[in-house]
């Protein structure tokens, strides 16, 4: 166990960078070494290893050791056979590969599907360059993470058959270098590939040392390679180009989105809806019931109690304990776990400790921490619990450990199967979903115990009121105060305040893009916050004046159906969006983003209730009761 606490501690501290302390300066002629990465595909989500398909290989193939994060995310780093050197442009013939049956139905099949090839140089991923317009009318320079592996034939394409594929065996590596007098030798800023397809030919027979190519220098007027050919010869050229572009702002290209006016407008609008909520919260708070307050206590007699109407006669059943209690309690307690993992990962990004540079790193940290908030799940969970007088202790311990992150892992441990059945180098070995396993029944499970512990020997404030010992009859109430009318509308406008911002993150994790802006995701989670919890103050406030006291469900239910939204928009951006092939991927998708929706109602569930609980308290601890 000790063994397994040092390595996830250190994979913790990996997953942290800081861009910019360690610069490599290579000399004149020094190998700069070319790693292999993955191929992917935004349309089937399966990644696969590189070499899983018939391109050169080096002598011995040396994989590189990942974090959780990589494994999770289907990485296999390996080395190359491309042997380039600094300052050295040159063109090189890789190899000559003889294809059978099985190799061309793969190639066919992966460039049908569209995949990327992702290679690694000096930590920087290759890149295909891209001309952005700017909504000024300036161009920009942009970066496409990876290159295509290659094209389907159409009537555009000078000697293409339409609809057959194309594979791209030439590769052009264009790499920046920057030089200066304040350290020695040249620093690597910029990798990117052009990928061309070229039927090569060559004079007499192969000569493996020094082949006679007459396809070279490469002309606009050579045919293309053909995915179903019996042989591939696999050519690349280096081209080695100075740039002012410093060590420490190579990483800008990959990261720039180029759309921060969006972001701006879509904060501007939810503020909008939060200054609309905050006046109604005011309006309630400071004309309401103060005028309310001052009315009910200054009652004398007991028998002009049973005179008054609304949220003041359900002051004796206000804090009843609700139905399954224990479940909300586990909820709540889920929901501050989360809610603390991300505000953690989104300042670690934030301050750049989680950096692009280290591949899975946000993946390890964000595994991790939830891990580590477990004891404030339990804690959270436990206090819940206590307020509820509840006494099954042990029951809430083990379903606040086992019950969400039991249903995650479920359904990740289902997907893998069929991860499996595709070959894909997504399929998280044993060995890995062992040593998942571990940290859950290790390592998270006592956090859990430990923070239900801490939280059952807090000494919790009296209750603001009694609670009779008969429950109230509740009177039948408008059809605008229904569970399902609430929801709606307790869910939309929390859902409304962040669409934007899960437009874009849903499309660097569907479309394979970065997403760097943690600034504007920190502000958009703050205004999500706030929007749950006065759209569930509103909320609680109307329910209360129609003698509702039930509220605890329904101020989790409230905010909580955001995650009905987004699931349901998932179908929507699943339709207008993405071009996903094949019943895994779409499978995938929609298993992938039921959990998403999942975690998101709990967090705004979570953030509901918490904000109404504390309304009741600040509300009827105001009211004078005997």
């Amino acid at each position: 166990m000790s063994r397994l606490l040092l390595l996830s501690f250190a994979a913790l501290v990996r997953g942290f960078y800081l861009p910019g302390v360690a610069p490599r300066e290579y000399k004149d002629n020094e190998r700069v070494e070319i790693r292999v990465h993955k191929l992917s595909s935004p349309r089937t989500h399966l990644p696969y290893d590189y070499y899983s398909l018939p391109f050169c290989r080096p002598a011995e193939i040396v994989k590189q050791a990942e974090n959780l994060g990589e494994v999770l995310h289907g990485a296999v780093i390996q080395n190359s056979p491309y042997d380039i050197y600094m300052g050295k442009s040159e063109f090189r013939v890789a190899c000559r590969v003889k294809l059978e049956r099985g190799h061309r139905v793969s190639l066919a099949q992966r460039v049908r599907q569209d995949y990327r090839v992702h290679m690694i140089m000096d930590n920087l991923p290759a890149a295909t360059k891209m001309i952005a317009e700017m909504p000024d009318g300036t161009k920009k320079d942009m970066y496409d993470r990876g290159f295509r592996l290659g094209f389907i034939g159409s009537k555009d394409i000078p000697g293409t058959d339409p609809g057959k594929p194309y594979i791209n065996n030439h590769l052009r590596f264009i790499v920046k270098y920057h030089r200066s007098d304040t350290f020695s030798g040249a620093r690597i800023v910029g990798f990117e590939v052009e990928a061309y397809s070229v039927k090569h030919t060559f004079e007499g027979e192969w000569n493996e040392q020094a082949p006679k190519l007459t396809s070279v220098p490469l002309r606009p007027d050579l045919a293309p390679m053909p995915a179903w050919s019996n042989e591939i010869i696999y050519t690349y050229d280096v081209v080695w180009e100075s740039s002012d572009i410093a060590w420490a702002s190579r990483w800008d290209l990959y990261l720039y989105m180029g759309d921060d006016q969006v972001h701006w407008f879509s904060i501007l609008n939810s503020l909008v809806i939060v200054l609309l909520l905050s006046g109604i919260v005011a309006m309630i708070m400071v004309r309401t019931l103060r005028r309310d307050l001052q009315e009910y206590n200054s009652v004398e007699e007991k028998e002009e109690l049973l005179e008054e109407s609304g949220w003041k006669l359900v002051h004796a059943d206000v804090l009843r304990t609700p139905q399954n209690s224990t479940l909300l309690a586990v909820s709540v307690g889920t929901g501050m776990q989360l809610l603390c993992m991300t505000f953690i990962s989104i300042g670690c990004a934030m301050l750049g400790f989680l950096s692009p540079a280290n591949r899975g790193s946000m993946m390890t940290v964000t595994i991790l921490l939830f891990v580590l908030m477990g004891c404030v799940a339990g804690f959270c969970a436990a206090v819940t619990y206590k307020a509820f007088k509840g006494a099954k202790w042990k029951a809430l311990t083990l379903l606040t450990a086992f019950l969400y992150p039991g249903i995650t892992f479920g359904i990740f441990f289902f997907l893998n199967f069929f991860i499996w059945g595709q070959a894909s180098s997504g399929a998280v070995p044993f060995g890995t979903m062992f040593a998942l396993l571990c940290i859950w029944f290790l390592v998270s499970f006592p956090l859990v115990w430990v923070g239900v512990w801490l939280g059952y020997r807090r000494t919790l404030a009296d209750p603001p009121v009694k609670t009779n010992m008969v429950p109230r009859v509740i009177p039948s109430q408008a059809w605008y105060l229904h569970l399902l009318f609430t929801m709606v509308i307790g869910g939309i406008l929390p859902f409304g305040a962040v669409f934007i911002e899960l437009f874009f993150i849903m499309s660097s994790v569907w479309l394979q893009r970065f997403y760097y802006v943690f600034g504007f995701l920190a502000l958009v989670l703050l205004i999500l916050i706030i929007t749950c919890a006065e759209m569930a103050i509103v909320l609680c406030y109307f329910q209360l004046c129609n003698e509702n006291y039930q509220w605890q469900w329904r101020s989790f239910l409230n905010t909580g159906s955001a995650g009905l939204f987004l699931f349901g928009y998932s179908f929507v951006y699943f339709s207008s969006t993405l071009e996903i092939m094949g019943a895994v991927s779409t499978m995938l998708y929609f298993a992938y983003m039921f959990i998403t929706s999942l975690l998101f109602s709990l967090v705004t569930g979570t953030v509901g209730f918490v904000a109404s609980w504390w309304f009741v308290l600040q509300i009827y601890g105001a009211v004078k009761v005997d």
